[in-house]
């Protein structure tokens, strides 16, 4: 479970009540997309012929663009989601990041998710490395955007604790 029972307004885009906008909305998108990017190759290196997280995060960067309706991008997130079901560890975590990367465009939460996966995907990937982990939190942290970056560091903060606890540390 990523998301919270009680949604952040900040997190929800203005036409929803909140008071997200919509490039801070895709800048999101684009955040989580380069997090599941990261870590596709642990996926990829088990189902070098399985194209779905791949094809979800390209979703995710095309709904950031205006290219790709976000019911499109949602479903493309379903097939990673779909893909990592089967597997177990790294790949399993990597394809659920893609998945989540998607549905950003949805639900712009789906953000956490996204970088909250491809932490575990890359912690499993190095079990011998305490510090993997906190690596990719810290790599991803180095790319958040400007614009968003105190939201989404707030946001790690009071979704850490249903994240599996990844952003702390």
């Amino acid at each position: 479970m990523i998301l919270p029972r009680v949604r952040d307004p900040r997190m929800v885009t203005i036409r929803r009540g909140g008071s997200l906008t919509d490039e801070d909305h895709r800048l999101l998108a684009e955040w989580a997309a380069a997090c599941a990017e990261h870590v596709l190759d642990c996926f990829e290196r088990e189902q070098p012929h399985d194209p779905r997280p791949r094809e979800a995060i390209a979703a995710a960067r095309a709904w950031a663009g205006g290219e790709l309706p976000m019911m499109q991008a949602r479903a493309l997130g379903g097939h990673a989601m779909g893909a990592a079901r089967p597997l177990a560890g790294a790949a399993r975590f990597a394809a659920y990041a893609a998945g989540q990367a998607a549905c950003v465009g949805h639900v712009a939460e789906h953000d956490l998710g996204a970088a909250a996966y491809a932490i575990k995907a890359a912690a499993n990937a190095r079990p011998d490395d305490p510090l993997a982990g906190r690596a990719e939190r810290d790599w991803q942290r180095d790319r958040l955007p400007a614009p968003v970056r105190a939201l989404v560091l707030e946001d790690q903060v009071r979704r850490n604790d249903i994240c599996w606890s990844v952003f702390s540390g």
